[in-house]
Formats: structure tokens, C-alpha cells, sequence
């Protein structure tokens, strides 16, 4: 379970922030929770499957991405030279389930954002139980993620991943 730090205020004393509320807000507006479905030959089902959360923000104001890095006690910090910004990025499935997943159920997304958060949130338990290694459970992760983020742009579409499971299964 995440260290859930209710009490954990960031600021001065005059401008209280609460911090768990706060991350959720800047992660609905400049977060990104998204699951990569790529080939993999070396896999049995031909696809990898790869959860990731990330946020972005303009390297100059970098005290906020660490302040999401202490809360969460995990992720990596990297410049993104396709938009010159500066992310935080958490890809580790366990430290995903473990902290948080349970963060986002906590203080949820007030944004449309909240549906990818659930979605992501599927995938990744689904994953834990293993199902991304087997065709069926994979398709049923492809059509999840099929689901989030509407507006993104995708390498592979899950038309292309569902028909190539199905011809493993011929």
C-alpha cells in the first residue's frame, strides 16, 4: 500500500497546499497515464505490454516534479526533448500498484482524465495476476487500452494486436 501522507503539507505556513490533493490536480492536468503495446518475438504472445505514468514541466520549475518524486518515493527524472521539458516517469508495475494506484483512489481526478486513471489502474492489476502473458487476458488488456486517452496517438492500433492474437490462436 502507498505511503498516503495526508498530513504532508508543502509551501509556507501561510499558503498551506495539501500535498496528496495538489499532485493529483497537476497530474490531471499535465500527467499522462498510458500503456505502450509493442511487438516483442522473444515474448510468447508477441507483445509487451509497458504501464507508465508520467508528468511534465518546464525544466525552471523542476521543484515540482521532485516534490511528486519524494511523495511517491519512487519514479526517474529525464529531460524530454520532444517538448524541451523536464519529466517524471514511474514504468516499475509493483511500485505502480503498491503506490500509486492507491493514491489516485484516494484523491481521484476531477477531469475526463479519471477514466484513463481507472483504466490504467485495470491494466496494471491485471498485469500483477499475469494475464499480459496469455492471448485472451492480453486481448482483454488491448481493448482497455484501446479505451484510454482518446485524443493520443497510437503505434499500434488494437485492431492490429487483437488480429494478431487471433491468428496465434488459428
Amino acid at each position: 500500500m502507498a505511503n498516503l501522507r495526508p498530513a504532508q503539507y508543502a509551501g509556507s505556513q501561510t499558503s498551506r497546499v495539501n500535498l496528496p490533493s495538489y499532485i493529483s490536480g497537476y497530474v490531471d492536468g499535465e500527467g499522462c497515464f498510458n500503456v505502450s503495446i509493442a511487438p516483442r518475438k522473444t515474448l510468447r504472445v508477441g507483445w509487451e505490454v509497458r504501464p507508465s505514468l508520467s508528468v511534465s514541466q518546464n525544466g525552471d520549475r523542476s521543484e515540482v516534479l521532485l516534490a511528486i518524486q519524494d511523495y511517491f518515493g519512487c519514479g526517474t527524472l529525464r529531460p524530454d526533448r520532444s517538448d524541451m521539458t523536464l519529466k517524471w516517469e514511474i514504468r516499475s508495475l509493483p511500485l505502480l500498484v503498491e503506490r500509486v494506484l492507491p493514491h489516485f483512489e484516494a484523491y481521484p481526478l476531477l477531469s475526463g482524465k479519471q477514466r484513463d486513471a481507472e483504466l490504467f489502474s485495470a491494466v496494471c492489476l491485471r498485469m500483477l495476476e499475469g494475464e499480459h502473458l496469455e492471448p485472451a487476458g492480453l486481448a482483454a488488456i488491448v481493448r482497455l487500452v484501446g479505451e484510454m486517452n482518446p485524443s493520443g496517438i497510437r503505434r499500434y492500433s488494437p485492431t492490429v494486436i487483437l488480429n494478431s492474437l487471433w491468428e496465434m490462436k488459428a
